[in-house]
């Protein structure tokens, strides 16, 4: 897709005005929409959220994110970024002012997740990415975000199985990963 292109798909999502109950993210310039998301994505979500200190972070469900130079505004389950960094408002949050960013894969967003988000959120200089990923039982922390454009990606990857503790050494705790809910009945997949 061309640039001019990716403008006009960024004007035209802009005005957008998706059903009740339906997600819609701007991927590099392609619009992706979900259906709302399972319990057990939920659930992974509120035990994430609750273990990162609210005195120190901002912990954001579902924010618009701004990412320079991209035709993309990604929608993460989770967004954390210092409190002293949240501005006053605004419905895009810039990518620079995020520590972590937090997917929770669904069973239709495994490819979203592993590569587009993972390269879109280094390209936006996101400092940590963190999957979790109820299909295969595992935690997949991304640091070190480098490169530009379609070629950006993370040069650091830790992967910790459900029920052993991760260390988010960014926001300075360790995450307890023994209540994170599984998905039944779904083929496994290959990735990262």
């Amino acid at each position: 897709m061309t640039a001019v292109d990716e403008r006009g798909m960024t004007r035209y999502f802009e005005e957008l005005e998706p059903p009740e109950g339906v997600r819609v993210e701007l991927l590099r310039g392609e619009i992706v929409m979900m259906a709302s998301p399972d319990l057990v994505h939920n659930m992974i979500v509120e035990d994430v959220l609750d273990q990162i200190p609210r005195q120190r972070w901002s912990r954001l469900q579902t924010q618009d994110v701004d990412i320079v130079d991209e035709a993309s505004e990604p929608v993460p389950d989770l967004v954390v970024l210092r409190r002293d960094a949240l501005p006053g408002s605004g419905r895009l949050l810039p990518s620079g002012l995020m520590t972590l960013v937090v997917e929770v894969v669904s069973k239709t967003s495994v490819i979203r997740d592993y590569t587009i988000k993972r390269s879109i959120y280094a390209a936006g200089r996101v400092p940590a990415y963190l999957i979790v990923d109820p299909i295969m039982a595992q935690c997949v922390l991304f640091t070190v975000p480098t490169g530009d454009r379609d070629d950006a990606d993370y040069q650091g990857q830790l992967t910790v199985k459900f029920g052993d503790p991760l260390p988010l050494d960014i926001l300075g705790i360790e995450l307890d990963t023994t209540d994170f809910g599984t998905f039944t009945g779904v083929r496994p997949h290959r990735y990262p």
